[in-house]
């Protein structure tokens, strides 16, 4: 009897000891899933739950304050950052709008060192512009990701500068609300939203001056470059950011200052509901049809006529101009696109070859 009470025994330590270590291990790996920080302050040991400070790290010195200037006056602000370097040069990209019109170019990196900045290229429809200065002034290179890997409610933070300068280097944060959003916008000075975007909706604030900057995941990886926002009343917290990997494809075309070649259909339009411009071009819309673009006149030798309205290429809708483009811009000149259209109240489906802009 007293052989088995010392195994007895000899087992509960053995389990109590056990259950001590598979217990660290656990709030270890806890620790480490949550992304604790550190900091040590004063000699006092301060565990900051999910900190996202190693992330800014990997990105901070990479962003840079940008102004635009025309004629010796400061016209637009905003933000961008540093995503490759060469021998001599680094290289930043931002939105076409900060940069817009501009005939001199500023950039404060965030150590206030500042330099002047080349443009290499830019495309307002994209509303993306590629800028080069002297590497001598780069402090850090951001790490380029991708948002497909990334989930809805996952967390995100962007580093910009809202307002201007006074508030370069403010860091928000938030989660992806949204993937896949199509936002219609207007390109330069269109009186009209000509363009639609397909980016990346989140929560974290993005004010005026954080255009351009970019968009992050937890790892301190660019997966956006931050563009809009919705402004209304009754609106808050609806940010908009061009997915990195959309723009990679035309980033070292821009580098190399290459003009984007874009398709064009042959004709002249107008949105369905612009009635004072169907009236000025003697079009009577004769048709129950709420959505689609109008043909006005026509260029090229193809099927449709003045008066047709067209409502999908490729089977997706055309509801007005900004997405016509969107889906006609998918393809290159010399592509073949079957467009959908409705001619005297008759539906019509024809093929049409694209030619290149003149």
């Amino acid at each position: 009897m007293k052989k088995i009470w010392k195994n007895n025994l000899y087992k509960e330590i053995f389990l109590i000891i056990l259950s001590f270590i598979l217990g660290a291990l656990f709030v270890f790996v806890l620790y480490n899933r949550t992304n604790n920080y550190h900091i040590i302050k004063n000699d006092t040991h301060v565990y900051e739950k999910t900190s996202l400070k190693p992330a800014i790290d990997k990105i901070y010195d990479a962003v840079v304050f940008i102004e635009g200037y025309i004629g010796g006056d400061l016209s637009n602000r905003g933000t961008g950052f540093v995503y490759k370097t060469d021998d001599s040069n680094g290289y930043i990209v931002t939105n076409e709008h900060v940069i817009e019109d501009c005939t001199e170019i500023k950039v404060m990196f965030s150590n206030d060192q500042e330099a002047s900045a080349e443009v290499l290229g830019k495309d307002s429809y994209l509303d993306l512009a590629i800028l080069k200065v002297p590497k001598k002034y780069v402090l850090q290179v951001a790490s380029l990701s991708t948002s497909e890997k990334t989930n809805l409610g996952d967390t995100i933070f962007t580093v910009g500068s809202p307002v201007g300068k006074n508030y370069r280097g403010s860091v928000t944060s938030g989660i992806l609300s949204g993937k896949d959003r199509l936002v219609s916008t207007s390109v330069s000075d269109s009186s009209q939203d000509d363009w639609v975007m397909k980016v990346l909706q989140v929560d974290a604030s993005i004010n005026p001056g954080n255009s351009g900057g970019p968009l992050l995941n937890v790892n301190g990886e660019v997966i956006g470059i931050c563009s809009l926002k919705l402004v209304d009343d009754d609106v808050e917290g609806m940010g908009f950011a061009i997915p990195i990997e959309y723009a990679k494809g035309y980033m070292d075309d821009l580098e190399k200052g290459k003009t984007l070649k874009r398709p064009v259909l042959g004709i002249s339009m107008s949105n369905i509901d612009d009635t004072s411009k169907l009236m000025r071009n003697n079009i009577d819309v004769n048709n129950k049809l709420k959505e689609g673009v109008v043909v006005l006149k026509t260029k090229e030798n193809i099927p449709l006529k003045k008066g047709d309205i067209i409502t999908k290429i490729n089977n997706n809708d055309t509801k007005d101009i900004a997405y016509l483009k969107y889906e006609l811009y998918k393809h290159n000149p010399g592509d073949t696109i079957k467009v959908t259209y409705y001619r005297n109240n008759h539906k019509k489906i024809s093929k049409i070859k694209l030619k290149g802009e003149k």
